[in-house]
């Protein structure tokens, strides 16, 4: 039911990037209690980068309940990741951890590596990484803060298509998660937004170069979502308010997202490919 969501006003809080779950409140739902598999996935193994915590995480609980084994990358929110590591092993699944910045290429192709050293394949792959900022005028962009976030969000994401492509069975898929600000991009997130923008495009045309692989590409679009990203991004007054602007007046759960991606790397949805999925509480996307 809506109202079992927590709706805003919320706390005071803030935190130092990247956030950590444990400090949020109220705690966001990855799905622990409500998400049940059914085999979807089983025998299947899928690489989740920003997988330790928030979407990234409610995403590797319901994979492993259908039946994936999963490599989560992560920064170096360690303490997110054992958790995440704990909720997977729980449901009898083999997990691989990988720590590291996806703003180097190198690192990037280290976790294909170590998913193939570990896996032997790769089934699906998860670019769920990013890194956002807030800032209210143009000035106040260094030049490597655009950087970072062109590095982190768009050239991570080419990095780890490119090295995982070649490992990837007819059947695999490719899920990029972009955001409702590729559609109706926010100002105070200019550099965020404009790499959302550019991840729509890449999900389109990447589709249609893998086409004849049968590897199949889509991307989700998630509206204002309840993660640690929020309080240790925004100020104070917005992280109150975070979601009341949209038709449903709150912020998505990690949980609400889930299904969506499970769609997406279900092998039944065979005829799914170059599709961008809206998960946004009711505002339109066009």
């Amino acid at each position: 039911m809506a109202s079992a969501h927590p709706t805003p006003p919320f706390p005071a809080q803030t935190q130092s990037p990247p956030g950590a779950t444990v400090r949020m409140r109220p705690t966001p739902d990855h799905g622990e209690e409500s998400y049940r598999g059914s085999g979807k996935l089983a025998g299947k193994v899928a690489v989740i980068t920003g997988g330790d915590s928030g979407i990234g995480r409610a995403v590797a609980l319901a994979f492993a309940r259908e039946g994936a084994d999963i490599l989560i990358s992560y920064l170096d929110e360690h303490t997110d990741a054992e958790a995440t590591r704990g909720l997977l092993e729980s449901e009898g699944r083999t997990v691989e951890l990988v720590a590291g910045d996806l703003a180097d290429s190198r690192h990037c192709r280290h976790v294909i590596d170590r998913a193939i050293e570990t896996f032997g394949r790769i089934d699906i792959l998860v670019n769920n990484a990013a890194h956002q900022a807030t800032f209210e005028n143009l000035d106040e962009i260094s030049d490597a803060e655009w950087e970072l976030t062109f590095k982190v969000n768009l050239h991570a994401m080419f990095y780890l298509c490119k090295a995982a492509v070649p490992h990837m069975p007819q059947g695999g898929a490719i899920i990029n998660t972009a955001s409702i600000n590729s559609d109706a991009p926010n100002p105070t997130l200019l550099a965020y937004a404009t790499t959302k923008g550019a991840i729509h495009n890449f999900t389109a045309g990447l589709a249609q170069l893998l086409a004849e692989k049968r590897i199949r590409v889509n991307a989700v679009a998630p509206g204002p979502i309840w993660t640690p990203l929020i309080p240790a991004t925004m100020p104070e007054e917005a992280v109150a308010s975070f979601g009341a602007n949209v038709p449903m007046k709150r912020p998505g759960q990690p949980a609400e997202l889930a299904t969506a991606y499970v769609m997406l790397a279900d092998p039944l949805s065979s005829y799914v490919s170059g599709a961008t999925i809206a998960v946004t509480g009711g505002r339109p996307f066009l």
